[in-house]
C-alpha cells in the first residue's frame, strides 16, 4: 500500500509542471479556438495563408516536403528557384524550423493544415519558454506567471508577424537564449547559452542576428546588477565574448554558405549612407499600446508592434521606481529602455536592428525584443509583496493619462485605431492600475483576478487585430495546385529529361517549388541580384525580390529550354470568367507550338523550338557586353553572339500601325514617346492602335515602365489584356501570331489625366531567321546520359575550333565543370549563365554543384563541437 502511494505521489505533477503546462496551453488554445472560430483549414473552408505566407512560404514549405522525401539532390540547388539556384540561403531564412518537420505529414493542398499546427504550436512554446525563464529568475509562480507567458506569447509583435511564421521561432528561442546568459552571469555555467544562442542562429540567423544584438544589452544590464569590481566584470566579459563566438563557430555550418549566398543577394542591397533623423514624431509609438492597434496598412509601413497588455506596462513602469531593486540597476534598465525606445524611430539606429537594410514590408522587426524586455520588467516587480509609493502611483497614472490624452486627441492620425479600442484599452489599464496597487495581494481571488484580466485583454487585442486581415480561401489554393499539379505530372509521366515548364497563368511566383517543376519565377528574399537584372533586360517583370516569366518570347522560350507550355482556357457560358487560374500573360505566339493534351481547364503545349540545357555556341558569347535597354534588341544581341550571325542583331523589326483613333485626347504625329493628354478631365480618354499583319510573324509590343495597369487600362481585340501588374523596366507583349491580313485592335484607357507612352513600339520577328538561328544551334547538342538537381553527365561534340558549350543554368561559384576528366574554369555569359570552352571533337562534359563555403563551415562546426565535449569530458574526468 505504501508503495502504491508512494507511486502515486511520484506521478503527481508538481506545480511548477502545472504551471508550464498552463503557459503553454493558454496561448495554445486561445489562438486555436480563434482559428477555428475563422474556419481556418482543416476546420473550415478558409486558411491561414495571407501576404507573404500565401504568396511566398507556402511554396517554399512544399519544397522542402519534395526535396526531403523525393529529390534530396535538390537540398543544395533547385531548378525551381526562378531558372536554377543556390537553396541554403533559402533554407537558413525560411525553413530550418524544427517545427517544418510536422509539414512533411501533409502532403498537396492539405498543407495549409499543417501551417496551422506549427503557427499555434509556437505560440503556445512562446509562452512555455517565457514562463520558464521566469520559474528560474523572478519570485513569480502559478496563474501570474501564465498571465506573463501568455501576454508575451500573444504580445502585438507576434499577432501582427504571425503570417511570417519562420520568424516566430525567435519568440520562443529568445527566452532560452535569455536564460542562458543569465545563468553564465549568475553561475559561469556556458553550456545553456552557448547551445541555445546556437540553435538559434540555425533555426534563423536573421532574428539571431537581433537576438545578438540585445545579448549585448543583457550582458550590460546583469554585469551592471551583478557588479562587485572592474576584475570580476573584465572576467565576465570575457566569458560573454568568448562563448557567444563559440555559439557562432557552433552554427559555422550554416552562417558561412549563408554569408556566401547573401553576399550575391541582399547584402548588395545594404545602406551605406543614413542620416541622424527621426523616421516619425516618436510619440506616435504610444498608440500601439492600445489593444487591436494593427491592419493591413501597417504591414507596409507603420510604427513599432508594440502591445504587450496594460498590466505588463503598467508592472514595466512601475519597475524604475521598485526601491527594492538597486539605483545602479534601475538606471541602467531604464538607459537601455531609452535606447530600445530610439531604435524604433531614429533611423541609424533602425538600419542597426535590420542589418544596414530598410525592410521592405513589416517594419521594426525587431520589436519582439522591446515587447520581451518590457514583460520582463514588469515580471521583476509585479510580485506579490510590491507596494508602490504613492508617487510612483502618480507618476505612472501621470504617464498613462498624457499617453492616452495625446492618442485621444490625434485620433483621427492613427487608422489602425477607433475610439471603441482606445476606451476599452483605458478599461484595461484602470483595472491594471487597480490591481497591481491594491494593499492586500494575498488573497485567493487575486492571482485569478490578474489572470483573467491580463488574459483577455491580449486575447481581445489578438481577435481584433487578426480580424482586420483577409486570408486566401482553403478552395483558392486547394483547387489551383491541385489542378498545376495535375498539368506538371502528365508532362513529368511522358518526359523524363532535363527541361522547363512555362504557363500563362499565375498564383505565386513560387509556383514550380510547390507543384516541382523547372520554371522561370520565384519569390524570394535571397535572389541574387543578377537574375532580376536580366529578367528586366529580356523583358520579364522583376523586382528586388522577384522574378515572373510570364512575358517570354519564342526567343527566350527557346534559349531557357522552355520546352512545355500550360495555357488557361477562356470559359464561356455560366462559367466565363470562373477559373481557377488566374491569368497573367497574353501569348499568342503559342501558334507556333505544338498542343499536345487539354482538360477542362487548361491546355497543354510543347515548343518544338526549345533548346537543350546546353549545346556548342560561338564563342563570341563570352565577350558579349550588352547594354541596351530595348529587350527585343538585347534577345537579338544573344541570339546573335550564340550562332556568330551577324544578320541574327536583327531578328526583330520595328513597324508601324496601319491605324491610330484617339477619343478625347490630343492628336499625336509620333506614338513612341508620346505623352497622351485628356482634353476633358472628367471624360473617358483612350487611343485604339490598329495593325493588319503582312505575314503569319509573331507580334510583339514593349511597353514601358509607366504603361502599366495602375496607369491604363488595356483592350485586345474587345477583350482584357491579360499582364502580370508590376515591372519596374520596359517588357514585351505578344500581341499576335499566325494572324496573316487579320485586323488586330489594341486600345489604351487612360486611368489619370495623362499618359506617357514610353517605349510603346510594335515589332515583328523574323521567324524564318529565327528557326534557322535555332536549326544551327541544335546541330551540337550536350547530350545528357545522367543529371539530377545539382550534377549533369553528358556528351558534346563541336565540330568547329573556338566553340564553347553554352548553358541556361545560372552561373554560380559552387560550379565546377570537367571536361574529359579534366577540372576547366566556368565563363558567365550575359551576366547570368554558365559556359565553357570545349575542344574540338566529342568531349564528355561534367557539371556538378556544391554549396560554396560549405565544407569549410561543416569542418569549424565540427572541430567545435569535437573540443567542446571532449573539453566537457575531460572536465567531468578531472573533477
Amino acid at each position: 500500500m505504501a508503495f502504491l502511494q508512494d507511486r502515486k505521489q511520484r506521478q503527481r505533477l508538481s506545480p511548477r509542471q502545472l504551471t508550464l503546462i498552463g503557459a503553454f496551453l493558454t496561448p495554445f488554445i486561445l489562438m486555436t479556438a480563434y482559428f477555428i472560430y475563422r474556419q481556418m483549414a482543416p476546420f473550415g473552408s478558409s486558411s491561414l495563408l495571407t501576404v507573404d505566407l500565401g504568396q511566398q512560404y507556402i511554396d517554399f514549405f512544399a519544397y522542402m516536403r519534395r526535396a526531403l522525401l523525393h529529390d534530396p539532390s535538390s537540398i543544395f540547388y533547385s531548378f525551381a528557384n526562378g531558372l536554377g539556384g543556390e537553396m541554403l540561403g533559402t533554407w537558413a531564412y525560411y525553413l530550418l524550423s524544427p517545427l517544418n518537420w510536422i509539414l512533411l505529414f501533409f502532403p498537396g493542398s492539405s498543407l495549409t493544415s499543417g501551417v496551422f499546427i506549427i503557427t499555434v504550436l509556437k505560440y503556445g512554446l512562446a509562452g512555455l519558454t517565457f514562463a520558464w525563464l521566469l520559474l528560474k529568475t523572478t519570485k513569480q509562480r502559478g496563474l501570474f506567471v501564465i498571465t506573463f507567458a501568455t501576454a508575451y506569447a500573444l504580445m502585438g509583435w507576434s499577432v501582427a508577424n504571425q503570417l511570417n511564421v519562420m520568424w516566430l521561432d525567435a519568440a520562443y528561442l529568445l527566452p532560452l537564449v535569455f536564460y542562458g546568459l543569465y545563468q553564465l552571469m549568475h553561475t559561469g555555467k556556458w553550456r545553456s547559452y552557448v547551445i541555445w544562442l546556437a540553435i538559434a542562429l540555425i533555426v534563423n540567423y536573421y532574428m539571431a542576428y537581433m537576438i545578438c544584438l540585445f545579448m549585448i544589452l543583457s550582458f550590460i544590464f546583469l554585469a551592471v546588477d551583478r557588479y562587485t569590481g572592474w576584475r570580476q566584470f573584465a572576467k565576465q566579459a570575457g566569458q560573454f565574448a568568448v562563448t557567444s563566438i563559440t555559439a557562432g563557430l557552433l552554427s559555422a555550418v550554416v552562417l558561412l554558405p549563408t554569408w556566401w549566398s547573401l553576399s550575391q543577394s541582399k547584402a548588395q542591397y545594404t545602406v551605406t549612407s543614413f542620416k541622424w533623423k527621426f523616421e516619425f514624431f516618436p510619440p506616435k509609438m504610444v498608440a500601439k499600446f492600445f489593444l487591436g492597434s494593427f491592419n493591413f496598412d501597417q504591414m507596409p509601413s507603420g510604427t513599432a508592434n508594440l502591445f504587450i497588455g496594460a498590466i505588463a506596462l503598467i508592472g514595466a513602469l512601475f519597475y524604475f521606481g521598485d526601491r527594492r531593486i538597486h539605483l545602479r540597476t534601475r538606471i541602467t534598465a531604464g538607459l537601455i529602455t531609452v535606447f530600445l525606445a530610439l531604435s524604433l524611430c531614429v533611423q541609424p539606429l533602425d538600419l542597426l536592428w535590420h542589418a544596414g537594410q530598410f525592410p521592405v514590408w513589416y517594419p521594426y522587426r525587431f520589436s519582439f525584443v522591446v515587447s520581451f524586455w518590457l514583460i520582463w520588467l514588469a515580471a521583476q516587480t509585479l510580485t506579490l509583496d510590491f507596494q508602490p509609493s504613492a508617487l510612483a502611483i502618480a507618476l505612472v497614472t501621470l504617464i498613462v493619462v498624457a499617453g492616452s490624452t495625446y492618442v485621444a486627441i490625434f485620433l483621427k492620425q492613427f487608422k489602425f485605431l477607433q475610439l471603441n479600442q482606445v476606451l476599452l484599452g483605458l478599461l484595461f489599464v484602470i483595472l491594471a492600475l487597480a490591481l497591481t496597487t491594491l494593499p492586500v495581494k494575498h488573497h485567493w481571488i487575486y492571482p485569478i483576478t490578474f489572470f483573467v484580466i491580463g488574459v483577455t485583454e491580449v486575447t481581445a487585442n489578438a481577435f481584433i487585430s487578426l480580424n482586420n486581415i483577409s486570408y486566401v480561401s482553403q478552395g483558392e489554393y486547394g483547387n489551383y495546385t491541385d489542378e498545376l499539379q495535375r498539368l506538371v505530372n502528365g508532362v513529368q509521366k511522358t518526359d523524363n529529361g532535363f527541361y522547363r515548364m512555362g504557363k500563362t497563368f499565375m498564383r505565386t511566383k513560387g509556383d514550380a517549388f510547390q507543384t516541382g517543376f523547372n520554371g522561370g519565377g520565384v519569390f524570394s528574399s535571397v535572389l541574387p541580384k543578377a537574375v532580376p537584372a536580366f529578367y528586366g533586360n529580356t523583358g520579364n517583370p522583376d523586382g528586388d525580390g522577384f522574378v515572373a516569366y510570364s512575358n517570354g518570347t519564342l526567343v527566350t522560350d527557346s534559349l531557357l529550354n522552355m520546352k512545355y507550355y500550360f495555357q488557361n482556357k477562356k470559359l464561356s457560358g455560366a462559367l466565363s470568367g470562373s477559373s481557377m487560374l488566374p491569368a497573367t500573360s497574353n501569348k499568342a505566339d503559342l501558334a507556333d507550338y505544338r498542343a499536345l493534351s487539354q482538360d477542362q481547364w487548361a491546355t497543354t503545349y510543347q515548343n518544338p523550338y526549345a533548346l537543350p540545357l546546353g549545346y556548342a555556341a560561338s564563342s563570341k558569347i563570352l565577350s558579349l557586353k550588352d547594354t541596351t535597354a530595348d529587350p527585343a534588341q538585347y534577345q537579338a544581341n544573344w541570339l546573335s553572339a550564340l550562332t556568330g550571325r551577324p544578320a541574327d542583331r536583327h531578328l526583330y523589326q520595328a513597324e508601324n500601325f496601319d491605324q491610330v483613333t484617339f477619343d478625347n485626347i490630343n492628336q499625336q504625329t509620333k506614338i513612341t514617346g508620346a505623352v497622351l493628354q485628356k482634353k476633358n478631365l472628367l471624360k473617358p480618354g483612350s487611343i485604339t492602335l490598329t495593325i493588319k499583319p503582312k505575314t503569319n510573324d509573331a507580334i510583339y509590343m514593349t511597353f514601358g515602365s509607366t504603361v502599366n495597369p495602375d496607369n491604363a487600362t488595356f483592350v485586345l481585340n474587345g477583350k482584357p489584356l491579360n499582364q502580370y501588374k508590376t515591372y519596374r523596366h520596359t517588357i514585351l507583349v505578344s500581341v499576335a501570331d499566325h494572324a496573316k491580313g487579320k485586323t488586330i485592335k489594341l486600345t489604351v484607357q487612360l486611368k489619370k489625366g495623362s499618359l506617357w507612352l514610353e517605349n510603346f513600339t510594335l515589332y515583328r520577328l523574323n521567324t524564318a531567321q529565327f528557326k534557322s538561328a535555332v536549326t544551327q544551334l541544335k546541330t551540337s547538342p550536350w547530350r545528357l546520359t545522367k543529371h539530377n538537381s545539382r550534377s549533369f553527365s553528358g556528351t558534346v561534340t563541336t565540330k568547329k575550333d573556338n566553340q564553347i558549350l553554352n548553358t541556361s543554368i545560372p552561373y554560380s561559384a559552387g560550379w565546377r565543370a570537367t571536361v574529359n576528366g579534366h577540372h576547366v574554369k566556368t565563363y558567365k555569359t550575359v551576366g547570368m549563365f554558365t559556359a565553357l570552352k570545349l575542344p574540338r571533337g566529342t568531349s564528355r562534359v561534367t557539371l556538378s554543384y556544391w554549396p560554396p563555403l560549405f565544407n569549410v563551415g561543416l569542418l569549424i562546426s565540427g572541430i567545435t563541437a569535437l573540443s567542446l565535449i571532449g573539453g566537457s569530458w575531460f572536465w567531468r574526468r578531472r573533477h
